[in-house]
This record gives structure tokens, C-alpha cells and sequence, in this order.
């Protein structure tokens, strides 16, 4: 009995671990997003629909970051193939001031995504 409440125990506290793990990363996640509202300026009407689209494209860009299987030039290709899905989106959406810095906020995480 005594490694049967040992298995239960170990169970639990791994899924909390994991459980904690996924928030924190989603917790991350979001304050990239808002982190990326805010360098954008976006007006209100804006950020109702370009959120969306961000947090949308978050875990992806995560997975691909995380996918030690992947090459440096297949990880840029894949982020790119991401970001060219959703950028008519932002293009319609933003200024063309505000599109600019979103392209180089892109740039960035497309560098962090490769090394």
C-alpha cells in the first residue's frame, strides 16, 4: 500500500507541475501579446481584432521555437509561413506606421525562433 500512495502522490504532484508549467507558458504568452499591443498603440477597435490573431499565432510559434527536431532554416521557414498567413489580416487592420513595427517585431521573432 505505502507504494501505491507514493505512485498517487508522484502522479499529483507531476500534474500539477504540468498543469502550473502550461499556465505559466500561457501566462507568458499573453504578456507577449499585450507587450506587443502596447508597442503597436493600438487604438481599441484595433486591438479587438488583432489580439485574436496574436494569440492565435503565439503557440504556434512557441512549438516550432521548441522543435529541437527542426533546422535553424526550417524553423525560420515554418514562422515565416505563419506570419504570411495572417499579415493581410494585420496589413487591413493596422497603419501603415503600425504595420512597419509589427514587421519588426516579427523580424525579432523569427531571430529568436532560429537560435
Amino acid at each position: 500500500m505505502n507504494n501505491y500512495v507514493r505512485l498517487i502522490v508522484t502522479t499529483l504532484c507531476f500534474g500539477a507541475f504540468a498543469l502550473l508549467t502550461s499556465t505559466s507558458s500561457a501566462q507568458n504568452r499573453a504578456a507577449k501579446v499585450e507587450a506587443i499591443s502596447q508597442q503597436l498603440n493600438l487604438t481599441p477597435e484595433q486591438k479587438a481584432k488583432v489580439l485574436p490573431i496574436l494569440r492565435e499565432e503565439g503557440p504556434k510559434v512557441q512549438a516550432i521555437k521548441n522543435d529541437n527536431s527542426l533546422s535553424r532554416m526550417q524553423k525560420m521557414q515554418r514562422v515565416k509561413a505563419i506570419h504570411q498567413q495572417t499579415d493581410p489580416q494585420m496589413k487591413a487592420i493596422l497603419s501603415p506606421e503600425q504595420y512597419q513595427k509589427l514587421q519588426a517585431i516579427r523580424r525579432q521573432a523569427l531571430s529568436d525562433a532560429i537560435h
